[in-house]
């Protein structure tokens, strides 16, 4: 009973993560890329007006950044509940 629970929770955590990485990649990919993108072109970098440059190659930029950060959080969360299961 004591492994369901574990599973449970592994689980749980698990989509938190994915739930907040999807959220911040939905929210760069179109809030910056589109609905904010008029706002975001008053800024410019590198001569790119901001909202164009997030439409065209900062969300990618974001997406492999959130692939990072997900083998990172997982390889956390692995350890976590897999070196206790271990232990029990």
């Amino acid at each position: 009973m004591k492994n369901r629970n574990s599973n449970q929770e592994y689980w749980r955590a698990n989509l938190k993560i994915v739930s907040v990485l999807l959220l911040v990649w939905f929210v760069v990919s179109f809030g910056f890329g589109i609905l904010w993108s008029e706002t975001l072109d008053q800024i410019q970098i590198g001569g790119f007006k901001l909202g164009f440059w997030f439409a065209q190659q900062g969300s990618i930029y974001v997406f492999v950044i959130l692939i990072f950060i997900y083998v990172f959080l997982m390889n956390r969360l692995d350890k976590k509940y897999f070196e206790s299961n271990d232990r029990d």
